[in-house]
């Protein structure tokens, strides 16, 4: 209406008074119609913001604080839903839980502090690489539905102040999520009532602060380019290699040996310790050194939230290592073998293959805002894993292992034919399946299952307590087997050396050693049977080896046409061996063969092996001769 009169001012102006405007001369017609805009323009502001003025006074007075007061209850609610987002990488409710397995511990979810929460990559217990990334829509959906199951605003405080507030059934919710705020529309049937007053509506609307959209769109940013660059992976590579035994050569004449337990405890302590100074490139922290930009991982942009990368020595972790023997990781020195007495010196070489996964959970904050998601990163064969394409997952499994297609019956007893539950692994060909666990059926222990089809492969059974038993069987055609485990017991072992000196025990059985390190090693675990034991024990030498070079010449086949008729030529090269310091050396050992009995292993708690002492070396000629002595002395043994 307002705008309506301005116009028809302007037309009465401009006929009933045009004759006077006729008259005036160029500058005060220009002076009339500034003057004209002018009072256009203010009306037009004094409209709307009467209009304005109208809007917010469309909840009386009298009843804006209990509307406000249910507005901050949207507030409140939608807030308590952001958080439950955060803290569940973007889940109200779980996408649904799969457990994990022996071959891969790793569930759907991340128990982190007693809730789960969803990994954005995983590997499945069954092997199979899966992601369950939440997109936007599906959090709005997520926050409208759980918005409608628990909304409440508890009016009491205005009630007792004599107002009448009725609240009908939420009809519908649309929550948008922004950057830094969340848009709630609800529809609700709202009335209030106070003395003869009343005002009720049905439509509210109420921004939100939050930053889960904006720490939401940054997770996406993260995660992409982890699957893309895989620098978590390659970050865990580098852990393995500083922490753990992967590749080299040492100038020794003594065996190296590992623990494994002790490998994995120390890769964990390296994982807890290092996966914390990975940073984002942005304004969020301060470099104390150069160096640690290592750290620094550049996604395209500065970012100004916290970003904190996470790993927990309890989380599930897989940590398998190629070649091991029961719990020993074992490099057999090269140089007094027999026949090697050429080289000079003595050397040991060693290569081991990691199979390494772990989760890694990544948080976005600020003050008490969170977002946070896992992944599994995971180290195949010493090397990170290939990147995923979302399309096309990848299946972990060996082949061998998806084709299972000849019935096998395994039953396990222990010596006294007590049925014994176990699991049950398959060979073949440097593959293994993992089968199953036996079940308890008519007083038998038994696994009726499919195996993959193999000639000479071995069916393995392992249980608490006993002592893996491998068994060569052909699982080509339908086949039942049995299993006898040997209970395992635990024994102190005691060998009086010096302390300067440790050994290196053997208890081989059945063409099967058993490596301990004394004193590092201080328990064993046998069970009965006929042993052959081997001690050998090292002391401190200083023995150095000169520098040698001389010429080896090799027949080789000749280049060209002569070559392939079988014609031969001589080659000759340099070879040249540094100077070299033997400071571990054979100082003392044995060799005997003893029949333990169990009787002996279940009253005894202790095992006493006395070795021979040979004394310790002091020039090259008695390395060899204290190694040969070790196959021609004895050894005590004794229980206590």
């Amino acid at each position: 209406m307002f705008i309506y009169a301005i116009l028809l001012l302007i037309l009465g102006l401009k006929r009933g008074k045009m004759n006077r405007l006729n008259k005036l001369d160029k500058h005060a017609q220009l002076t009339v119609f500034i003057i004209l805009a002018i009072v256009i323009v203010g009306g037009i502001g004094i409209y709307f913001a009467f209009r304005q003025n109208l809007f917010s006074e469309s909840v009386p007075k009298e009843f804006s604080e209990v509307y406000n007061y249910y507005l901050s209850c949207i507030d409140a609610e939608t807030l308590y839903e952001a958080k439950i987002l955060g803290k569940s990488g973007g889940y109200t409710e779980s996408p649904g839980f799969s457990p994990g397995s022996s071959y891969m511990p790793f569930s759907s979810n991340l128990n982190f502090l007693g809730e789960g929460v969803p990994y954005w990559f995983y590997i499945s217990g069954n092997g199979v690489a899966k992601e369950q990334i939440p997109t936007k829509d599906l959090m709005q959906e997520q926050l409208n539905n759980f918005f409608k199951k628990t909304f409440y605003c508890d009016f009491s405080k205005f009630e007792n102040q004599g107002f009448e507030v009725s609240l009908g059934k939420i009809n519908d919710v649309s929550t948008n999520i922004q950057s830094n705020f969340i848009k709630v529309d609800v529809n609700q049937d709202v009335s209030f009532k106070f003395g003869n007053s009343s005002w009720q509506s049905s439509s509210h609307t109420k921004e939100v602060k939050s930053n889960i959209g904006k720490f939401y769109d940054l997770a996406l940013k993260i995660y992409n380019y982890q699957k893309q660059t895989l620098f978590l992976e390659n970050y865990g590579v580098d852990v393995l290699r500083l922490y753990a035994p992967v590749d080299g050569t040492e100038v020794t004449c003594s065996p190296k040996i590992w623990v494994v337990n002790d490998v994995r405890k120390g890769l964990m302590d390296a994982l807890e310790a290092n996966i914390p100074a990975i940073k984002i490139k942005g304004d969020y922290y301060h470099l104390a050194k150069e160096e640690n930009k290592y750290f620094v991982q550049d996604i395209g942009e500065n970012v100004d939230a916290n970003v904190n990368f996470m790993y927990q020595k309890n989380w599930p972790s897989k940590i398998d290592v190629y070649p091991s023997e029961d719990g020993i990781m074992k490099a057999e020195p090269l140089g007094l073998n027999e026949g090697m007495g050429i080289l000079g010196f003595c050397y040991v070489q060693y290569h081991f293959v990691y199979d390494f996964a772990y989760p890694v959970l990544i948080q976005i904050y600020y003050n008490d805002e969170l977002f946070q998601f896992p992944v599994v990163v995971l180290i195949d064969k010493n090397k990170p894993r290939k990147g995923l394409d979302s399309n096309a997952l990848a299946n972990a499994v060996p082949e061998l292992c998806q084709h299972k297609n000849t019935r096998i019956k395994v039953s396990v007893f222990n010596t006294n034919l007590d049925p014994v539950p176990a699991s049950i692994n398959f060979k073949c060909l440097g593959t293994t399946c993992d089968i199953g666990t036996t079940s308890l059926i008519n007083n038998n222990s038994v696994l009726e299952g499919y195996f993959p089809q193999c000639i000479n492969g071995f069916i393995s059974a392992s249980a608490d307590g006993y002592k893996t038993k491998k068994q060569m069987v052909s699982s080509v055609n339908e086949n039942s087997f049995q299993i006898v485990l040997d209970r395992k017991y635990k024994l102190q072992l005691e060998i009086p050396i010096k302390s300067s000196e440790y050994a290196i025990v053997n208890f081989i059985k059945d063409n099967e050693t058993s490596t301990f390190a004394y004193p590092e090693q201080r328990e064993v675990e046998l069970t009965e049977g006929q042993y052959e034991i081997k001690v050998y024990v090292y002391g401190n030498s200083e023995i150095t080896l000169s520098a040698d070079s001389s010429q080896k010449c090799v027949d080789v086949p000749k280049s060209g046409l002569l070559g392939v008729f079988g014609f031969n030529e001589q080659k000759c090269f340099a070879m040249d061996i540094p100077e070299q310091v033997i400071s571990s050396a054979i100082s003392g050992g044995g060799k005997t063969n003893y029949y333990i009995a169990e009787s002996q292993l279940q009253e005894y708690s202790k095992i006493i092996i006395i070795p021979e002492d040979f004394g310790v070396p002091s020039k090259v000629e008695d390395l060899q001769a204290n190694y040969n002595q070790i196959d021609s002395s004895n050894l005590d043994i004794s229980f206590e």
